[in-house]
């Protein structure tokens, strides 16, 4: 079964986002096993300097790309990333997994966004849109779109 990883700097905090979530996760468990990884945000002070910033994001950086699973399409989700439409999405998926790739992890920053370490390493950078959205709610729309991939890849109806 195709293997769908979400690494995640940072936890949800608010329940109406923690139950989309967990109503798309279920939904995708049909399609992908489907593994979440909230991983601790950097401590940094109200006002940070640029350097704490780039700090705060290398060691967050450097955590994600320990749990990163082999085998796996690295997909960075980042503003300057590629912005596709989901049958493109889908398409991205099935390829991913016709091409050997056992799965795809998705890698969501925190507030300052990803280090240029792990962008580097995703073989595909993705953005969602040109504007800007907490990435607390990224997920949540991250996780439909998973889901709407898998629904476009199985002819259902969900995708209209």
């Amino acid at each position: 079964m195709f293997a769908v990883d979400i690494l995640c700097i940072g936890k949800l905090k608010e329940e109406y986002l923690r139950a989309a979530c967990g109503e798309y996760q279920k939904r995708i468990g049909g399609f992908a096993k489907l593994t979440v990884t909230e991983l601790p945000e950097a401590r940094l002070p109200d006002s940070p300097s640029p350097a704490q910033i780039e700090a705060a994001l290398q060691k967050e950086g450097q955590a994600i790309l320990a749990k990163v699973p082999a085998g796996r399409l690295l997909i960075p989700l980042c503003i300057e990333g590629k912005q596709m439409d989901s049958p493109q999405l889908a398409k991205t998926l099935s390829q991913a997994g016709i091409s050997g790739k056992s799965g795809a992890c998705f890698v969501i920053g925190g507030s300052f966004g990803l280090s240029d370490q792990v962008k580097r390493q995703g073989e595909l950078k993705l953005s969602m849109s040109r504007m800007t959205f907490p990435h607390q709610l990224a997920r949540v729309m991250l996780l439909e779109q998973i889901y709407r991939a898998f629904q476009i890849q199985a002819g259902g109806k969900y995708h209209k």
